[in-house]
């Protein structure tokens, strides 16, 4: 039985070289704390960090035996938005649903609802396989899954 290798630590994008290894992890699977990974030669390794972590790709998960695994963002369906992108993020945003902005597109995950609701209000939508980096939160790093304006402030 061979020793399974542990992460305990991520290293930033920019911050790291040399690496051994990559693991191509799709949105979900880049939101993690503890979790055994299959690298792309098959090496089997234990991320084991001491919080939950958000991974944009570019990082570097660091092994006990030194070796870097470079993390990349995988391909996964995505919804690809073109039309008034002022006018839609709003609409997008208004679902709180996680969107990677760009100059001349929007990408949603594919959901054929908001779909049918982009159509409605004269998008055009492209069902693609990318690799899907939405916006981080306003209020923190990371995912924010709402949001909180202190306890003074109510919603009408």
């Amino acid at each position: 039985m061979s020793l399974m290798h542990r992460a305990s630590r991520v290293l930033p994008a920019g911050g790291w070289s040399g690496a051994a290894d990559h693991i191509a992890l799709e949105y979900e699977g880049r939101f993690l704390r503890r979790k055994r990974l299959v690298a792309a030669s098959g090496a089997e390794f234990l991320v084991d960090l001491p919080e939950v972590t958000n991974l944009r790709g570019g990082e570097a998960f660091a092994l006990d035996d030194g070796r870097l695994i470079e993390v990349r963002c995988g391909l996964e369906p995505v919804l690809v938005v073109t039309g008034d992108l002022t006018r839609l993020a709003w609409h997008i945003g208004n679902r709180h649903t996680p969107c990677q902005i760009e100059p001349d597109r929007l990408l949603i995950r594919d959901d054929h609802v908001l779909e049918t609701m982009l159509r409605g209000l004269g998008a055009r939508v492209e069902r693609r396989m990318e690799p899907f980096r939405p916006e981080s939160g306003a209020y923190g790093t990371g995912r924010t899954m709402g949001h909180d304006h202190g306890p003074y402030h109510v919603h009408a």
